[in-house]
């Protein structure tokens, strides 16, 4: 490990049921890597685990022989024990280890199988670390010192570390003391051809926690019939993925989806939104759910402090005031700083209403709409468009999806002055409004003309203000900068202009054309800055590395313009990257060709699984099946 260092995560193994998850090398073992450990909400409570096994005394280490996941939530990890094993060449003995991650619950079982004539005692052991580190630390690769008391009785323990709480029961064996280690031991005899289980759990609970686990069922299923054989594997894995990703406020039963593992537990507004978008076709429910729970968090005051204002749609939520180390940023739990969350809660309740939300649902959420709406035609700024600056200093500085301070670029590599206006949020509120204003139409409501006329309006400006013109060809700017300059970068962000109806057919022909040619495409998907541009660089977060999500949005314009081709051009990469990364695609990976390498690097501190990367199978799904 590393300290001081945001942990690699592309070498781990996740098992999650939020927002309880845990990580581990690929022999089950927790410990080794700076992410490894058992956590619930945002604190970890185990830091390590260690099996050893003998006969009189527990001194060698299983030898892990492979993996196998039954679900996201359930994973088996396969050992020889071959110090007890007699001396022919086969291997008689196994060692399963079971892994189960429920919410607020860990359990593991330990099956010893023997194919051995005779019977077999032995002491396995298991030593635990316990920790309570808060998620933002080990994030920052910090490694601090813990204070956790415990009290022990019999097979059970139970730790503290403030109103934190971890109750350890091992039934049948003993739990002891050995430093800061909890050592776990059972006696095991095994009959002959005959098979034994021990097993231990840990239960979790931190009363601070903003969000809770979903006990509901799904029953998600998605089949692709012909074509790729990639298409099914991937969707299976990622509406597995989906369901373990569930989350919901306390004292709410509507759901909606965690950004994703580790770091994003919790509710996004633009992520939520977006996976709950990209899945509308497998379940309209949960959008209708993430509308309800963002719409009553919509902000109802101007706060600075906490970038709130009346109508806008909230960002993020966390138990309590997030720090970055290193970064300069300090969010509160509650904190709005998204310019892009707001248009899109709207359009995502027209396309619910389209979808089968109920009507009476959809009328529930008009007030909400009508606030959100005020924001959009309020924010517009002097020159008309939606923009954004952190005022704090220690907020984001950037506030559309590529929220990295270094994201808005010029072509020579040099950062853009805020404020800034991004292309793809005017496509954004323009296509919310004009969704806005059919919806009311269609349910005989009142206020539909002035929507209409805002929009064509801002479809005027925006025609006039930010198309440039480059050595790459013609194509919308991806921002305006604080002195109305039309950024001349060529980014995927022109791709989510697509199918809004903010360009005229022609320019969507145009923009698809750019995107799909080499210095765009990977051939594992969309790159979000053009290998042209001076900044670009693969591992860049924003600048070159591909994103499955930001992939399958152009795809899904793509198609919605009438573009399929172009489209299945981008959902060909998105497979190839999905079959390098055993179908649980990360939130991002990097931009190389494919015609230089055969997988994508991975983006090491990247999430996964995350939500919107999984629904991306959806489009793909949706766009494979189009005239078929």
């Amino acid at each position: 490990m590393t300290e001081g260092l945001q942990p690699f995560l592309s070498d781990a193994v996740a098992v999650l049921r939020a927002p309880t998850q845990v990580w581990s090398r690929a022999d089950g073992e927790i410990g080794a890597g700076a992410i490894d450990g058992v956590f619930h909400g945002d604190t970890r409570f185990v830091r390590a685990t260690r099996v050893r096994y003998g006969t009189d005394a527990a001194t060698h280490a299983p030898e892990w022989i492979s993996r196998s996941a039954g679900s996201a939530s359930d994973v088996r990890f396969e050992a020889l024990l071959r110090r007890l094993d007699d001396r022919t060449p086969d291997p008689k003995i196994r060692l399963t280890r079971r892994r189960v991650v429920v919410d607020g619950r860990m359990i593991e079982e330990f099956t010893l199988v023997s194919h051995l004539e005779e019977e077999v005692g032995l002491v396995l052991e298991v030593a635990v670390t316990p920790d309570a580190t808060p998620m933002q630390e080990v994030k920052s690769g910090a490694r601090p010192a813990a204070a956790v008391e415990r009290t022990l009785a019999g097979d059970a323990v139970e730790l503290t570390a403030g109103a934190a709480s971890m109750r350890l029961r091992a039934p049948g064996g003993e739990v002891t003391a050995s430093g800061d280690d909890l050592v776990l031991t059972w006696h095991v005899t095994c009959p002959p051809r005959a098979a034994a289980t021990v097993s231990w759990h840990v239960d979790l609970d931190d009363p601070s926690l903003v969000v809770r686990g979903t006990a509901r069922q799904v029953d998600w299923a998605l089949q692709a019939r012909g074509g790729d054989p990639r298409l099914n594997r991937w969707l299976r894995q990622a509406l597995d993925d989906l369901d373990a990703l569930r989350l919901t406020l306390p004292g709410s039963p509507d759901e909606f989806f965690a950004a994703g593992a580790p770091w994003f537990f919790t509710l996004f507004g633009r992520d939520s939104l977006w996976a709950a978008r990209l899945f509308l076709s497998v379940d309209p429910g949960m959008a209708a759910s993430t509308l309800r729970v963002l719409g009553r968090l919509q902000g109802s005051t101007a706060d600075p402090a906490t970038a709130e204002e009346p109508g806008k749609i909230a960002h993020e939520l966390r138990a309590g005031t997030l720090t970055m180390p290193g970064e300069g940023i300090s969010l509160p739990p509650l904190y709005y700083g998204t310019v892009d969350a707001t248009p899109l809660w709207v359009t995502l309740l027209s396309e619910a209403h389209e979808a089968g939300m109920p009507e009476a649902d959809v009328r529930d959420l008009l007030p909400a709409m009508h606030d959100a709406l005020d924001w959009i035609l309020a924010s517009a700024n002097a020159d008309g468009f939606l923009d954004y600056v952190d005022e704090t200093g220690h907020g984001l500085s950037n506030q559309g999806w590529k929220d990295s301070g270094d994201s808005i670029q010029w072509r020579d590599g040099t950062l853009a002055d805020g404020p800034i206006a991004l292309s793809e949020v005017q496509g954004y509120a323009y296509e919310a409004v004009v969704r806005a204003a059919d919806l009311l139409d269609a349910l005989d409501e009142e206020g539909s003309g002035r929507l209409r006329t805002w929009a064509a309006e801002l479809r005027t400006r925006f025609r006039e203000r930010f198309w440039v013109t480059t050595p790459e060809g013609r194509y919308p700017a991806i921002a305006l900068d604080r002195d109305g300059r039309a950024v001349d970068t060529l980014t995927s962000n022109a791709g989510h202009l697509l199918g809004t109806g903010i360009l005229d057919p022609e320019e969507e022909r145009a923009v698809a054309d750019l995107l799909t040619g080499t210095s765009m495409t990977s051939g594992f998907g969309l790159r979000t800055m053009s290998t042209d541009a001076g900044g670009y660089w693969p591992l860049s977060y924003h600048g070159g590395s591909v994103w499955a999500h930001d992939t399958a949005i152009v795809a899904r314009g793509m198609a919605r313009a009438g573009l399929v081709d172009h489209a299945r051009v981008l959902v060909d990469g998105m497979l190839n990257a999905a079959e390098a990364f055993a179908y649980r695609v990360p939130e991002l990976h990097a931009g190389d060709a494919a015609s230089d390498v055969s997988v994508p690097a991975p983006y090491p501190a990247a999430c996964r699984p995350q939500a919107w990367s999984a629904a991306a199978a959806v489009v793909c799904h949706e766009i494979v099946t189009l005239n078929r």
